[in-house]
C-alpha cells in the first residue's frame, strides 16, 4: 500500500530529474526485479478463476465471459493484488492486464461506502476509458449497486458535475487534463480513493506535461492506497518513475524485452514505392480471409484519404483519429467493436490498449517510427494468444530499415519478406 509520511509523500513526487548514480541505482534494482521472473512473485498458483477466491459475483460474471483459465499476467499479479499490494506489470499486449486491475478492485470495494469515489483509473485516450468502463460493466454484471463513469474532456462540465453529486460513482476512469480540472474546480472529491490505477502508464509518464497532471491528481488522492501501474512496454527510466508512487511494489514482468512479441502472431513485411501501396493493399485485402483488419497510417490526412479509397472500391471501411469529436468517435469505435464494419482505418491513436477480440490482421500501411509503436500496433492482432498476422509496408526511408532490425534484434523476432501467398490457418482462429 502506498502509505508515506507527509515529509516522504512530496519528496517522492516532487522531482522527477534523479542524479545519474541514484539513477543506475534504482535501474540495477529493476533488473534484478526483471531477472526474477519466473521464480514465484505470488503464493497462490491458479489453474482456475475460483482459486483466487473471488467474490461469488464475480466468479459468475467471468463465467458468462466464458473465461475458463487465467492468462499468465492474470495468474502472476490478481492473487497479490487483492491483497492490496502495490503493482507495477509488464505484459505483452492482448494477454489480460485490464481484467486484473477491474477484478482486483472489484473484489476489494466496499459497495456499502456510498457517496465517495473509491477507485480511480487513469489511461491517456478517451477510447481507452471508455473501453476500461464497459470492462468494469461487464464483471460487475451480478453487482448492480456498483457505479462507474468517465470522465474526459469533449464532455458537457456540469453533466459530469451532476453524476457525480447526486449519483456518486464508486469507480472514475478518465484522462488527466479532464480529471485535472474537475480537481481545481471541486466538483471531483478524491478523498476516499483507496485504489489509484494508471493503464499504459508510460504514455502518461514520459510526457512531462501529463506525468505533471498524474503527480497532481495523485496528490488529491489519500496516502493510504493501492497503486498500480500497467503497460505493455516500459523502459528502466519509467521503472524508476512508477517506483517514486509506491511503497514496496510487486514488479510483475511476464514477458521481458525478448518475448514481448506475441505468441501465434504471424510477421511479414515488404518494401514499396509510395506508388505501389495502394495497389497491394487493395490485392491483400482481396486475397487474405480475415475476421477484422486495422490499418495504420501516420496522419490524420492518410487516414481520412486512405478509408475514402477503400470505401470507393467497395471494402467496408471506416476510420478513426483524433480531429473527430468524442461522439463520433465512441460511434465509430463501437462500429467496428460490433462488427458491423471489418476494416479500420486508424492512426496511432488507435494503437495502444484498445480490444477489438476479431481483429486477426494488422497492416503498418506506413511503418511505426520506433520499435514500440511496432509492439503496440501488432499487439491489436493475436490479442490473448489467439492466431493473428501482420504486414508492415516499408520505404526506401532508412528509418524503416533501421525500426526493423531493432524490432527483429530487440524482441529476438524474425520478420520475414512477404511470401506470395500465405496459409490461412497460420493466421485465422475461428471466432464463431
Amino acid at each position: 500500500m502506498a502509505d508515506a509520511t507527509e515529509e516522504t509523500y512530496d519528496e517522492e513526487l516532487a522531482d522527477y530529474e534523479d542524479d545519474a548514480d541514484a539513477e543506475t541505482t534504482e535501474t540495477a534494482k529493476t533488473e534484478t526485479a526483471t531477472n526474477q521472473i519466473g521464480k514465484g512473485y505470488t503464493t497462490v498458483h491458479a489453474s482456475s478463476f475460483r482459486d483466487f477466491l473471488l467474490k461469488p459475483e464475480l466468479l459468475s460474471a467471468i463465467r458468462d465471459c466464458a473465461f475458463e483459465h487465467p492468462s499468465e499476467v492474470q495468474h502472476e499479479c490478481i492473487p497479490q493484488a487483492i491483497l492490496g499490494m502495490d503493482v507495477i506489470c509488464q505484459a505483452k499486449s492482448g494477454m489480460g492486464k485490464t481484467a486484473v486491475f477491474v477484478l482486483t478492485t472489484l473484489q476489494q470495494i466496499d459497495l456499502t461506502q456510498t457517496g465517495d469515489v473509491l477507485v480511480l483509473c487513469l489511461c491517456h485516450t478517451r477510447e481507452l476509458a471508455h473501453q476500461i468502463n464497459k470492462e468494469y460493466i461487464r464483471f460487475s454484471k451480478y453487482m448492480p449497486e456498483f457505479k462507474s463513469m468517465t470522465i474526459y474532456g469533449g464532455e458537457p462540465v456540469k453533466t459530469q458535475q451532476d453524476t457525480l453529486k447526486n449519483d456518486t460513482p464508486h469507480a472514475v476512469v478518465g484522462t488527466p487534463g479532464r480529471i485535472k480540472d474537475l480537481i481545481k474546480r471541486e466538483i471531483l472529491d478524491l478523498g476516499k480513493v483507496k485504489h489509484f490505477v494508471l493503464d499504459e502508464c508510460d504514455q502518461m509518464l514520459v510526457k512531462l506535461d501529463m506525468r505533471r497532471d498524474v503527480q497532481e491528481i495523485f496528490k488529491a488522492t489519500p496516502r493510504d492506497k493501492q497503486v498500480m501501474f500497467f503497460s505493455a512496454t516500459l523502459s528502466p527510466e519509467i521503472r524508476v518513475v512508477c517506483k517514486k508512487f509506491m511503497q514496496d511494489p510487486m514488479e510483475i514482468y511476464v514477458d521481458n524485452e525478448s518475448k514481448l512479441t506475441l505468441h501465434g502472431l504471424q510477421q511479414y513485411y515488404i518494401k514499396l514505392t509510395e506508388a505501389e501501396k495502394n495497389r497491394k493493399l487493395n490485392d491483400l485485402l482481396d486475397a487474405l480471409e480475415f475476421n477484422q483488419v486495422v490499418i495504420f497510417v501516420k496522419s490524420v490526412r492518410r487516414c481520412t484519404e486512405l478509408d475514402k479509397l477503400l470505401q470507393e472500391c467497395n471494402f467496408p471501411s471506416i476510420c478513426i483519429h483524433s480531429r473527430l469529436d468524442m461522439p463520433d468517435r465512441l460511434k465509430r469505435f463501437n462500429s467496428f467493436k460490433n462488427f458491423d464494419k471489418r476494416i479500420m482505418v486508424a492512426t496511432d491513436l488507435f494503437g495502444r490498449g484498445i480490444d477489438i477480440e476479431k481483429v486477426n490482421i494488422v497492416i503498418n500501411y506506413d511503418f511505426p517510427p520506433d520499435s514500440d509503436q511496432y509492439l503496440h500496433r501488432v499487439g491489436r492482432a493475436g490479442r490473448f494468444g489467439t492466431r493473428g498476422l501482420a504486414i508492415s509496408f516499408t520505404t526506401d526511408d532508412p528509418t524503416d530499415a533501421e525500426v526493423l532490425d531493432k524490432v527483429q534484434s530487440r524482441f529476438e523476432v524474425k520478420v520475414d519478406v512477404l511470401p506470395d501467398s500465405i496459409d490461412t490457418t497460420t493466421y485465422m482462429t475461428d471466432t464463431s
